[in-house]
């Protein structure tokens, strides 16, 4: 297939083609990894959510998960939801409200305030924030108030809330999640 005209310029008409289907599975690559992103995320205490049954609107609200994990809706009383994805949770909503109290129940659950997390160390304002979705350890550095002249500014540690481990060398531009402990270190010099 030549791409090239005579004059040795690149031939459009034969790229769109090839453009328009690299395009398509960049999209879809971006989306696939959204949807696995949003259902990575697990609930666990601190996390409030609005829920809304379709065409009922007193079982509808928001709500919290509260420290022991659990969520209480009308009617159906106390839901666990901890390490439960959204969809998850609006399966056993929906699960229980099937039956004794509607017939086909459609239930959206969102989580509109994440748990906050937590970075200590060589920060001027260590503390507890409110997490802000697509945030990375520069961000909670800036909310934090910026480094202190002690930090060691190329790396931290990350403590994800459920997990034993402990990330030590996670970089500025590392993701953070809803619950973690950030540890910004000292530079040894």
């Amino acid at each position: 297939m030549q791409l090239w005209t005579s004059g040795g310029q690149l031939c459009w008409q034969r790229l769109k083609p090839l453009c328009l289907l690299v395009m398509a599975l960049l999209v879809g690559m971006m989306a696939s990894s959204l949807v696995r992103a949003e259902e990575a995320y697990r609930l666990d205490a601190g996390d409030k959510l609005r829920g809304n049954v379709y065409n009922e609107p007193s079982l509808s609200g928001e709500f919290e998960v509260d420290g022991s994990g659990f969520v209480s809706l009308p009617l159906i009383g106390e839901v666990a939801a901890r390490d439960l994805t959204v969809r998850e949770l609006e399966q056993r909503v929906a699960d229980a409200l099937r039956g004794d109290y509607l017939v086909s129940p459609r239930v959206s659950v969102e989580v509109t305030n994440y748990r906050p997390f937590y970075i200590i160390g060589e920060v001027n304002n260590p503390g507890r924030y409110a997490y802000v979705d697509g945030m990375t350890v520069m961000n909670a550095v800036a909310m934090a108030g910026g480094f202190t002249y002690r930090a060691r500014e190329s790396r931290a540690e990350i403590k994800r809330q459920g997990q034993g481990e402990v990330d030590r060398n996670a970089a500025p531009h590392s993701p953070v999640m809803p619950g973690d402990v950030i540890t910004i270190p000292e530079r040894f010099f």
